[in-house]
């Protein structure tokens, strides 16, 4: 069979499936079950409207934190520390071992490392000039 490589203008969900079939076929042959589950932790106001917070998944045993914000009119009232407080508690009851997440260069580096949080590795000049963070913190020790 001839394969060649095609680019299109506008991929969209078939062209990610397309590639996410095959891979997560393997990784499910290799790995096992991921056991893949979201994590919501929102921030919500008096009136019910949901302000920030932070959104991850569970997945082969670490969560993943993907985002948290805290709107700029809010910090300084540890919200951020109560954010990272409940992943933890959640990431434990799911049977984690360990919480995972990247930080640019002008975010909150140190805000994770004051959580227990160390790099585990960096990219030069993302954006240009700066660095991007992968930071980790083991639950199980």
């Amino acid at each position: 069979m001839a394969i060649e490589l095609t680019v299109p203008d506008t991929p969209g969900e078939a062209e990610r499936e397309a590639v996410l079939a095959p891979l997560r076929a393997y990784n499910l042959a290799r790995g096992g079950d991921p056991r893949l589950r979201p994590v919501a932790v929102l921030l919500t106001d008096e009136e019910g409207n949901h302000r920030g917070g932070l959104w991850g998944k569970c997945s082969y045993d670490w969560l993943f934190v993907e985002l948290l914000c805290v709107p700029e009119d809010v910090r300084g009232q540890d919200l951020g520390t109560a954010l990272m407080a409940r992943a933890e508690v959640i990431a434990r009851e799911q049977g984690c071992i360990g919480i995972w997440l990247d930080t640019f260069e002008f975010q909150a580096r140190g805000f994770y490392e004051k959580l227990g949080f160390s790099v585990c590795g960096q990219i030069e000049d993302h954006p240009l000039g700066q660095r991007r963070y992968f930071l980790q913190k083991r639950l199980d020790r």
